[in-house]
């Protein structure tokens, strides 16, 4: 004769349902409610909380999706986002990153990388990007491109590159808040489109992890400069460096604080 099956503890309960995030069973819930241990009361507050959070999880990523939603009913299939990283850095060249997601798609979490501070948890929601997306693309500026042509040029250049780096052509590109010239995809700028379009919060992931990839290996060429932690940014510390060690072949030429390091004159540079 079969041995009954025995029930799971409440240990392996909170470890099943709250920590690993498995599905909760119908009457899970209610079942541990009516419990009267001190134990299982908590856990079926966790677990309540849990499912709250889940719920208002679920409506901010069908509220990211409002433009992509919108596209897709009219017809276009491959929507694409796009956005870059690194305009305001004094070092290094501008990364954008481009995203095509399928219909629908939802990752938990993604938002505007500037709201993410977890580096750890930036990569993993770019390689799941990576993995789910039905194509994506990064590209640059080069220094000498942002000196030659100014920032938001480069920017822009960046964006283009990025789009016409797709291994599938977009039906329509959503960007933040600009429009790329020459782009031959119909587009729309959003305002804030980081944390209004997971299309373009997917694209501001993948620049932001691989720009700041690149400034990780800029510190291990350079040593002293503090790129892997400010990513080339005018803090203290990279200000105090530059006064100290001098300007890289990295550093922005038409930026007044490079060139002030240098002693260049200050020039007058067209952001438009």
């Amino acid at each position: 004769m079969a041995k009954p099956k025995r029930s799971p503890s409440l240990g392996e309960l909170r470890q099943r349902h709250l920590i690993d995030g498995a599905a909760l069973p119908t009457g899970l819930v209610a079942s541990l409610e009516a419990d009267p241990r001190e134990g299982a009361q908590r856990l079926a507050e966790a677990l309540k909380r849990r499912q709250a959070d889940n719920r208002a999880e679920g409506q901010r990523l069908r509220h990211m999706l409002k433009f992509e939603t919108e596209l897709w009913e009219q017809g276009h299939v491959h929507i694409a986002g796009v956005d870059e990283a690194g305009m305001g850095p004094l070092c290094g060249p501008v990364c954008a990153g481009a995203a095509i997601l399928p219909k629908g798609y939802k990752l938990k979490g993604l938002d505007d990388s500037k709201k993410i501070l977890d580096e750890a948890f930036r990569e993993e929601l770019a390689a799941a990007i990576k993995k789910d997306a039905v194509c994506w693309s990064v590209a640059w500026a080069k220094v000498e491109e942002i000196d030659t042509i100014n920032i938001y040029q480069a920017g822009l250049l960046a964006l283009r590159r990025a789009v016409e780096g797709l291994s599938q052509t977009p039906d329509f590109v959503l960007v933040d808040a600009r429009k790329i010239p020459g782009l031959v995809p119909p587009q729309r700028g959003i305002i804030k489109g980081d944390s209004l379009s997971l299309s373009i919060a997917a694209g501001a992931i993948l620049a932001k992890t691989t720009r700041d990839q690149f400034m990780a290996e800029l510190d291990a060429k350079h040593p002293g400069y503090g790129f892997a932690s400010h990513k080339g940014y005018s803090t203290p510390e990279h200000l105090s460096a530059m006064e100290r060690l001098g300007a890289i072949d990295q550093h922005r030429r038409s930026f007044a604080p490079v060139r002030k390091v240098l002693g260049l004159d200050p020039v007058q540079v067209e952001l438009f």
